[in-house]
């Protein structure tokens, strides 16, 4: 059997890759047709993401429980799925002001792979180890592998890699008994079906990545104190619209006046957390970066220490994974 044979062979054993008869002829329908055809079959995808949310609630316990360490959070994969990464973690510095060292995104191919496909690439676990080697992971990273198919060399070898340097690692497949899972601590397995396309993994299973970063990374940052309730406080004001919107997270978390918000920004160099903690905890910007230092910028936290009037000891060390578990403060 040559090379091609067998992994075509591989292939026909993967749900994503499943032809589906029954649309065979569907370039012959009306185009309203096909969109329905289409939409329907995205309208699956959230329940299958659903029945992983137990495992994916366990690997953002230990996510965040490392993060708060100083640990980063890597996400390695090729193609589509790599590309998902990069975007999620290329969200993360506007959207919680993090480092863009803390959230990393590995494409196979490197950085030019997100606009043109990189050939053979994503068939190299040498390659992603190498990746990994320069960044210098350790113990309190965690690495994710994304591959639709879950059996892409690249990400597989990401996973193994991280794993042999300690650093928690996460396998994000569409395909059941995937040997990316069984390479991870936590293998998510979200289990699409078939695509509208025979193998365009671009569609559901994208949009299961997609979903799943998006959970993943979020719930991670409530874990971690980047948000008050449902706000960002985190937020980067780098334009005119997230300036506005600075103001308004700080107006929905106070009901202060205008004048009041501005002078609390003023005395805070922009920062929203620190301006609410001004308004709300009655304190001036220079207490207000004490007191979120100290309670490791949770500003619930912090926000109590000021009211009661008392000083917050600075943390002893990280929060367990089952404090972040419980959502402790």
């Amino acid at each position: 059997m040559t090379a091609y044979a067998a992994l075509r062979a591989q292939l026909d054993t993967l749900t994503t890759e499943a032809f589906r008869p029954e649309l065979a002829e569907i370039d012959r329908l009306s185009t309203l047709e096909i969109t329905r055809i289409m939409n329907a079959e995205d309208a699956t995808v959230p329940a299958a993401v659903a029945g992983q949310l137990e495992v994916i609630a366990a690997a953002v316990d230990g996510i965040a429980a490392r993060m708060a360490r100083g640990g980063r959070l890597v996400y390695a994969g090729a193609g589509t799925a790599g590309r998902m990464g990069v975007l999620d973690a290329s969200e993360c510095p506007p959207t919680f002001n993090t480092d863009p060292a803390r959230v990393v995104g590995l494409i196979a191919g490197g950085p030019s792979a997100m606009v043109k496909a990189v050939e053979g690439a994503e068939d190299s676990a040498e390659l992603a180890a190498e990746d990994l080697t320069a960044l210098g992971i350790g113990p309190d990273d965690t690495v994710i592998g994304i591959s639709a198919s879950g059996r892409t060399p690249y990400a597989i070898g990401a996973v193994e890699s991280a794993r042999a340097r300690g650093a928690l690692t996460v396998g994000l497949s569409c395909n059941a008994g995937s040997a990316l899972a069984a390479a991870a601590e936590h293998g998510i397995e979200v289990v699409v079906g078939p695509e509208l396309l025979t193998g365009s993994t671009r569609l559901k299973a994208g949009t299961a990545q997609k979903l799943v970063l998006n959970l993943i990374s979020t719930v991670t940052m409530i874990r971690l104190g980047k948000t008050y309730g449902n706000l960002m406080v985190d937020v980067r004001a780098s334009n005119e619209k997230l300036r506005a919107r600075s103001r308004r997270i700080v107006a929905l978390a106070t009901g202060a006046p205008d004048a009041e918000i501005e002078a609390a920004l003023a005395a805070t160099d922009g920062e929203v957390k620190n301006a609410i903690l001004v308004i709300l905890g009655g304190v001036d910007g220079p207490a207000a970066a004490r007191l979120l230092t100290a309670s490791d910028g949770h500003l619930r936290a912090a926000l109590a220490e000021a009211r009661a009037g008392t000083p917050t000891e600075a943390p002893t060390g990280a929060p367990s994974e089952a404090s972040t578990a419980t959502g402790s403060r």
